[in-house]
């Protein structure tokens, strides 16, 4: 899909603010209501927005512990990929799971309420998951930049 200025403009208040009103939006992006809210419908029906939520504060919540996890498997352990993928889908520790590549088959993002939550979710789960070989925990000690907004400017056309 091809988006222009006015679209990219759409999307970054969005990003920013999802809860804006489609006035406030209009009023931003300099055109009418009606136009705003045709080019936002275009935007979600094409799946450019893929949709809406909210950004918790996992400080106020209480989860301490941010790990990054690189997991790898045996490989002669049968469907050890499906395995693992079912597997991770039932973990709440796990917001964010990538195959990757390098040494590692996976990369997790986990959260964890303190240390021994984390420990007791590696060594209970992680560890005990059918052909899991090796596991590398990075502690995120301070977070310095984490936003799954896309920069305008990485979409814009060269």
């Amino acid at each position: 899909m091809q988006l222009d200025a006015t679209d990219l403009k759409i999307l970054q208040h969005l990003q920013s603010d999802g809860r804006m009103s489609n006035q406030e939006l209009a009023e931003k992006v300099f055109l009418s209501p009606s136009s705003c809210l045709r080019r936002v419908r275009m935007l979600e029906e094409s799946g450019v927005i893929k949709h809406y939520s909210a950004v918790l504060d996992t400080t106020v919540l209480g989860l301490e512990v941010d790990a990054f996890v690189q997991v790898t498997m045996r490989r002669d352990v049968e469907q050890w990929h499906e395995n693992f993928s079912q597997a991770l889908q039932s973990w709440p520790e796990v917001v964010g799971s990538y195959i990757i590549t390098g040494d590692a088959n996976y990369l997790l993002r986990v959260r964890a309420r303190n240390l021994k939550h984390y420990s007791a979710f590696v060594l209970e789960r992680l560890y005990k998951t059918t052909g899991v070989l090796d596991i590398r925990s990075n502690i995120v000690l301070q977070t310095l930049k984490d936003s799954s907004a896309i920069a305008p400017a990485l979409l814009a056309a060269e």
